[in-house]
């Protein structure tokens, strides 16, 4: 039995969420235990090991982006022993866009620089103006839109979906095509005619409207088991945390002796007493819990009633020098939306990983047929790119919840004042990112 002034906390989901609040609660002496489900640590950010002619290559199950502004990540990675220099290649603000439906001369039909000579946020500003792609109109249409978001304080009366918001706000098609949809596909996974422009408007505000480095772009430098999970792993077993991988949960129990309330998890192996439980599980794993723990039947019930969207990453194995001269490029016209040269961020010669998000017409492909898209729309893109030796597509159906306008997101506060919710999709600014992952689980510990 618990003592009364005794924490112990259960932590259930060993993902991003679930590994920031356990790395805090350690960190502030409080006993931590992780159930999960699977065989290693990491949920949606994880490597895959894929063996071709006899040789095994990790690839990571989805290629991420992190800004500069992601601060609660990088303090996360470093509470850990992974300093930024050697987890991330840092980028200043570059958007380099290549058409994938013609054969080019692998000059770009987008270009955008932040000049970082220059203080915030004149920097962003003179990049727009001379920006290369846009008609001198359409780079004035753009300044005049990020003058008036930093008016409004990036704030809105009432969300709307964000394509809605740019035509209100008379933003050129080009400009939508070529600068705001790439965004919010890579910030918010979400199509732009049904993503939340306020949610939106919050990744700018963060990345554009403060520090000149917060809109810088993070590329891992490693596959995200080697980012993430290895190196949390390594540093909770090294304080003792115990780590019960391949447990699933099969009861909650919760038990009130003298005004002292406890938790009893049972999996097929154990059962262990607690004082606190956050549940770090995607939002449509809620309703497995409710039966046991009938107060979170309301948020279970909100939670199903989410829409999920997908990401591909198609990864394309070319001779070992070949290149496309730059980490990560953008693509026009085609299925692909971004191209990311693992040669130069992970010392993967000759492997490029292609990124689609959100949903489209690639969803009926057969992966083969996919690949094969692809590769003729990088060989458009970058001539040098003639015949890949192998591809892999990994598909992730559910990667996250549709970022939609005016969407109910649970508090990590649930209606027992001892249990917790931590996840991507909780009550944050971010949409279903790294940092919205990280921030939720420090906030569980801090409520702990």
């Amino acid at each position: 039995m618990l003592k009364s002034h005794t924490k112990n906390v259960a932590i259930i989901g060993g993902g991003i969420a679930g590994m920031a609040a356990a790395v805090n609660l350690t960190a502030r002496g409080i006993p931590v235990t992780i159930f999960e489900a699977g065989s290693q640590l990491g949920g949606r950010a994880r490597s895959v090991a894929v063996e071709f002619n006899s040789r095994i290559v990790q690839l990571d199950n989805g290629q991420h982006i992190m800004l500069g502004a992601y601060t609660e990540t990088l303090k996360l990675l470093a509470m850990v022993g992974m300093n930024e220099s050697q987890a991330f290649t840092r980028l200043p603000l570059k958007l380099d866009i290549r058409s994938s439906v013609q054969q080019s001369s692998q000059t770009s039909v987008f270009r955008l620089s932040a000049w970082h000579f220059l203080p915030a946020p004149l920097h962003l500003l003179a990049g727009f103006m001379f920006c290369k792609g846009l008609l001198f109109s359409e780079r004035i249409a753009v300044i005049k839109f990020m003058l008036m978001l930093k008016k409004i304080n990036y704030k809105l009366t009432a969300d709307t979906a964000l394509q809605d918001f740019l035509k209100a706000h008379q933003q050129p098609i080009s400009v939508i095509t070529l600068l705001w949809e790439p965004l919010c596909l890579a910030a918010l996974n979400t199509p732009i005619n049904i993503a939340s422009a306020q949610i939106f408007l919050n990744v700018l505000n963060d990345s554009f409207n403060h520090k000149k480095t917060d809109s810088d772009f993070l590329l891992p430098k490693h596959d995200l088991s080697q980012l993430f999970s290895i190196p949390i792993a390594r540093y909770l077993v090294s304080k003792n945390v115990n780590i019960f991988f391949n447990q699933r949960i099969k009861e909650i129990t919760s038990t009130e002796l003298s005004g002292l309330k406890t938790f009893k998890i049972n999996t097929k192996k154990d059962q262990l007493e607690f004082s606190h439980v956050i549940i770090a599980v995607s939002p449509s794993q809620l309703q497995s819990f409710t039966e046991s723990l009938p107060k979170l039947n309301e948020i279970a019930k909100e939670t199903d009633l989410y829409n999920y969207q997908p990401i591909v990453t198609i990864y394309l194995q070319y001779a070992n020098n070949a290149t496309i001269d730059s980490p990560m490029l953008g693509l026009a016209g085609g299925l692909g939306q971004w191209v990311f040269d693992r040669g130069i961020l992970c010392d993967q010669p000759g492997l490029m990983a292609v990124i689609i998000s959100a949903e489209g017409h690639h969803q009926k492909l057969t992966h083969d047929a996919l690949a094969l898209a692809i590769a003729k729309e990088l060989h458009h893109a970058f001539p040098q790119l003639v015949k890949p030796m192998w591809h892999k597509v990994i598909a992730e159906k559910r990667a996250t919840f549709s970022c939609t306008p005016n969407l109910h997101r649970p508090t990590h506060k649930t209606n027992d004042d001892k249990i917790f919710l931590a996840g991507d999709y909780t009550y944050g600014a971010y949409p279903a990112t790294i940092e919205g992952a990280v921030c939720s689980g420090l906030n569980c510990a801090k409520l702990i």
